[in-house]
Order: C-alpha cells, then sequence, then structure tokens
C-alpha cells in the first residue's frame, strides 16, 4: 500500500512538474480581469514570463492593470454580453498573436447576482447572469477558436462546485451546469484537434463577483417588490433567517484566492492539465460529495439548511 501510495505520489508530482516548453513565446487571453481570479491570474503569468492579453469591463480596472505589471501584458476593454464587443477582441486578439495563434483561453468573467430563491426572482434576474457566464462564455470562445486550433491550445473555462450541485436559486447555478455541458461537449469534439479543455470548479471564494452591494440590501430588494400574496406564504421569519444564513455563508468564504490561481495556470502551462479541478477543501469535502450522492439524499441534506416557510406542509 506504501508502495502505491508513493508511486501515486511521484506520478501527480511528474505531471505537475511536466511544463510546456517556451512559454515566454505563448500568448493567453483572460476575460475578467479587473480583479479576483483574472487579475491574479495575468499578474502569475507575468511572473511566467508569458504573454498576457487582459480583457476588463471597466478603463479604471483596465488602467490599473497595465500600470502594475509589465510590457508583456496588453489589456482591451471586453463586455461579453455584446456581439460587436466580442468581434472587436477577437480581431485584437489576432493581430497580436499573428500566424502563431492563441496558446489559451481563459474564460472567468462572471457575475453571481441576483441571486435568492427562485420564486422571488424574475426572467430578467435569470437572464442577466445567464447571458455574462454562459452566453458571453460561448460567444467568445467561438470568436476565438479558429486561433486555438492553429495553436493547438487550451481553453480554460470557469465553473464552480454550484455547477455540480445546485446550492442556490437563480441564474448562477443554471448557468454553470451549463459550462460544465459546453465544456464537457467542446473537449470532445476539439480532441482531434489537439486542443485541451479544462473545467475549474471552486468551493465559496471571497471576490468582486456578488457586486459591491451588500447581500442584505439585495435580498431585501427582492422581497419589497414580491406581491403581497408570495410574502405571506414565506412569512417575514423565512427572509430574515435565509438572509441571515446566506450572509454566514459570504462570511465564510476564503479570501485565499491564490489556490483557485494556482490551478487555472496549471492548467494553461501544465503538458498534462486535468479535466477539472477543485480548489477549496469545501469544494472537496462537501460540495463534490453532495453531487455524487443519490438525488434524495442531497435533496434531503440541503433542504434542511433551508428555513421553512409560513404556508409549509
Amino acid at each position: 500500500m506504501a508502495a502505491l501510495t508513493d508511486l501515486s505520489f511521484m506520478y501527480r508530482w511528474f505531471k505537475n512538474c511536466n511544463l510546456v516548453r517556451n512559454l515566454s513565446d505563448k500568448y493567453v487571453f483572460i476575460t475578467g480581469c479587473d480583479s479576483g481570479f483574472g487579475n491574479l491570474l495575468a499578474r502569475q503569468l507575468i511572473d511566467r514570463d508569458m504573454r498576457v492579453l487582459a480583457a476588463c469591463f471597466t478603463e479604471e480596472g483596465a488602467h490599473k492593470l497595465q500600470q502594475d505589471t509589465s510590457y508583456r501584458l496588453q489589456t482591451i476593454l471586453l463586455d461579453v454580453t455584446k456581439t460587436e464587443s466580442i468581434k472587436a477582441a477577437a480581431q485584437w486578439v489576432r493581430d497580436q498573436v499573428g500566424e502563431q495563434g492563441l496558446w489559451a483561453l481563459v474564460n472567468n468573467a462572471g457575475v453571481g447576482v441576483p441571486s435568492g430563491p427562485n420564486e422571488w426572482l424574475t426572467k430578467e434576474d435569470f437572464v442577466k447572469v445567464i447571458n455574462v457566464n454562459l452566453v458571453g462564455l460561448i460567444e467568445v470562445t467561438l470568436h476565438m477558436l479558429p486561433m486555438i486550433k492553429k495553436a493547438r491550445g487550451r481553453i480554460v473555462n470557469m465553473s464552480s462546485s454550484g455547477g455540480r450541485v445546485a446550492i442556490i436559486g437563480g441564474g448562477y447555478c443554471v448557468s454553470k451546469f451549463g459550462v460544465e455541458a459546453f465544456s464537457d461537449s467542446i473537449r470532445r469534439e476539439l480532441h482531434y484537434f489537439g486542443v485541451k479543455v479544462s473545467i475549474i470548479e471552486p468551493g465559496n471564494y471571497r471576490t468582486s463577483i456578488l457586486g459591491k452591494e451588500g447581500m442584505e440590501s439585495r435580498l431585501q430588494k427582492l422581497w419589497d417588490r414580491l406581491p403581497q400574496e408570495t410574502r405571506d406564504s414565506y412569512g417575514e421569519e423565512y427572509f430574515c433567517i435565509y438572509t441571515d444564513k446566506l450572509k454566514n455563508m459570504m462570511q465564510l468564504a476564503e479570501p485565499r484566492i491564490r489556490d483557485v490561481t494556482n490551478s487555472m495556470e496549471h492548467a494553461i502551462v501544465s503538458r498534462s492539465p486535468r479535466i477539472r479541478y477543485n480548489p477549496g477543501l469545501d469544494a472537496k469535502l462537501l460540495y463534490l460529495p453532495l453531487a455524487k450522492l443519490p438525488t434524495p439524499v442531497t435533496d434531503f441534506i440541503l433542504s434542511r439548511y433551508l428555513p421553512r416557510p409560513a404556508d409549509s406542509v
């Protein structure tokens, strides 16, 4: 048993240390670089002397990142919900990489709100999240794909533990399940082109994905706009308990995000990138086991986390 453990460790060590050659010549395009995972990943890749093409949503984010890094990083503004913005970014990337193609596309841009009980949300709330996290990711990938195929490179898609088990209502988990399906299908299609596709499924980390507005005030707005009949069916106590539990979950989020960006970096620079990465103890010990349990068991466990509504059976 000890010998098998040693062999397993050596195998994983070899795969982690078996890096792609000539990294300094390779281009990586990353979306969502204003802050969080994308911003830190861009800095890590610059430290590896790679050529980074960083897409930011705001001029402020792009200027600060450019100012803080080296000439090997260039920035562009990108709104992944707008086709014209994506087309312009794809042409800009094409002009940068030339005939060598694009080594890696990192689809990192994402939003997490509005989120909450599904009945409290509107179609527009769902669409707002899905357009960024899923539809935008797909469209960016389709426009970059010819350049990735030319380089026989790889695609790194940001999913979530919420893409394996639906832990909250709204468009977030819906979009991440979609990212999983798109990544799986395109990975199989691109296999014979020599293109690799990796999925990042982090646990609960503290980033700006939830926006600047407080969780409590966002939920209060959702609650206030509900019809009185719906509010009565849930009850004020439900709202208070649900809000407190969600606030507690956000407060427990892991602030050290380097585990996630290290996984993303490995998917870019390793000769043997993994199909799925699960950074975070909660991802490994809670969300993945929940995703693999029989559905009735998972339902039983997660439903016990929710408060009981006033109009319950």
